[in-house]
């Protein structure tokens, strides 16, 4: 059950450690919260980015960071509620068609729902205070991302008896706001170690449709922008977390431009030392050895979670007569796998529950699992030309169909010139289940 959160206690015991007298009343919407999320399918297992994990995560964070500003007489303990509050409800939007947090939907819940406005009134909390401070969160501040959610801040401050024509007390709950902002992006990279913050990149870049191929520049730009932009804010936060903290989250930075260091020698090696891939259709034989195994199972770990198909059975499946397998190799003399495609019978494949397809049981369509490269692989052509390889492959025997599952912007960019149409749109992912029909030209 979701009341079963590991960091359900640890926020409970952080409350008491705050001095809190109100400890009840925040129990109960953190339980309510916890619940809300899990009856709206946004718990542990929904692999979009802003669930349950991420809402709690900033939650813990920012109340570790809080507790130590008002020890070092920055905040007051009625800072610390508001700020514990805010976090608690940031992306509290249960009815979310994409996985993008938008804060305006976040403000119209928290203005409706029965139970939050209950709740926030028992911690006697100023609801207009709770939705300035959320509203600072929208990301990037600038642009259309700031304007408007700017205005809705002044129009909140207007409102509220605290900050009503109170100029001061105005550019305090900005600074709150913004202090709530930067913990919500240290967030989880804060937390774990670089495998962790890899997955949660990962997830970072389906909630903004990032393809494969741009997560580490993004990351990396995500990560300079508000170390370099946002510098005070950015430094007075990571100073009032602990120091193994600290050390995890800079790690990361630094991990991640590590990886696009590599990743622009591999775009030099092509762009300027002739560095080309080639595609090899591998048969049972070449397949079954443990070197091959092994260098096709490093390359799926490396896929997002949901992603990873067959995921107790990889090894077995790719000895199967049945399973098609390409490579994508490097012309460098030792044939080094970098990236593959893998697929078979739908029948052999256990779908997502909200997926239904007709064709299921009729033998007549392959299942083309998400292809898969190593880090800094992507984006240089590779995948466009497994996928085609399969097509043909599939088409060779003799499947009418081909589905597979995709991003709905990659999806819709390949209805104009290819053979392909929706199934199953899934929501708040995006991530979509499409099908090809072969007789009608290859994908």
């Amino acid at each position: 059950m979701g009341n079963d959160h590991p960091l359900k206690d640890k926020i409970q015991e952080l409350l008491l450690e705050a001095g809190i007298d109100k400890t009840d009343c925040y129990n109960r919407m953190l339980d309510y919260t916890i619940e809300i999320f899990e009856n709206q399918g946004l718990g542990r297992n929904y692999y979009g980015y802003h669930n349950i994990d991420h809402e709690l995560e900033v939650t813990y964070l920012t109340l570790l960071a809080a507790i130590r500003e008002k020890q070092l007489q920055r905040m007051s303990l009625n800072d610390v509620e508001y700020l514990f509050t805010s976090a608690l409800f940031h992306d509290f939007d249960p009815q979310k068609s994409i996985d993008r947090p938008h804060e305006e939907s976040v403000i119209q819940f928290i203005s409706l729902d029965k139970e939050s406005k209950k709740l926030i009134a028992e911690a006697n909390l100023d609801i207009d205070i709770i939705k300035a401070l959320i509203l600072r969160t929208s990301y990037p501040w600038t642009g259309e991302f700031k304007l408007r959610p700017e205005k809705q801040m002044k129009e909140c401050f207007q409102t509220s008896k605290i900050t009503q024509d109170n100029p001061q007390m105005q550019t305090h709950y900005e600074q709150l706001g913004w202090f709530l902002s930067v913990v919500d992006r240290i967030g989880g990279y804060a937390i774990g170690n670089f495998p962790d913050a890899m997955e949660k990149a990962k997830k970072n870049a389906h909630a903004f449709a990032w393809h494969q191929s741009n997560i580490v520049r993004m990351s990396v730009n995500y990560f300079e922008t508000l170390l370099n932009k946002e510098t005070q804010m950015c430094r007075r936060v990571l100073h009032a977390l602990p120091s193994e903290m600290r050390k995890n989250f800079m790690d990361t930075v630094l991990s991640f431009m590590n990886l696009r260091q590599q990743e622009i020698r591999i775009e030099s090696k092509f762009e300027f030392e002739n560095q080309k891939f080639e595609t090899k259709v591998d048969s049972i034989e070449e397949r079954n050895s443990d070197e091959y195994l092994d260098s096709l199972t490093q390359i799926y770990k490396e896929l997002p979670q949901p992603l990873q198909f067959q995921k107790h059975s990889f090894a077995q499946s790719i000895l199967d007569s049945k399973t098609i397998v390409a490579t994508l190799r490097l012309t460098d003399g030792n044939d080094t796998i970098v990236g593959y495609a893998k697929g078979g019978p739908l029948e052999n494949y256990q779908l997502y529950a909200d997926v239904q397809d007709e064709n299921f049981g009729q033998k007549n369509t392959i299942f083309l699992e998400p292809i898969a490269m190593k880090m800094g692989y992507w984006g240089l052509g590779g995948g466009t030309r497994l996928r085609k390889v399969f097509s043909l492959l599939a088409n060779n025997q003799r499947y009418r169909y081909l589905t597979s599952f995709a991003l709905r912007d990659l999806i819709q960019k390949r209805m104009g010139s290819e053979n392909v149409e929706f199934v199953t749109m899934i929501d708040p992912e995006h991530w979509d289940y499409y099908r090809v029909d072969l007789l009608r030209g290859i994908v």
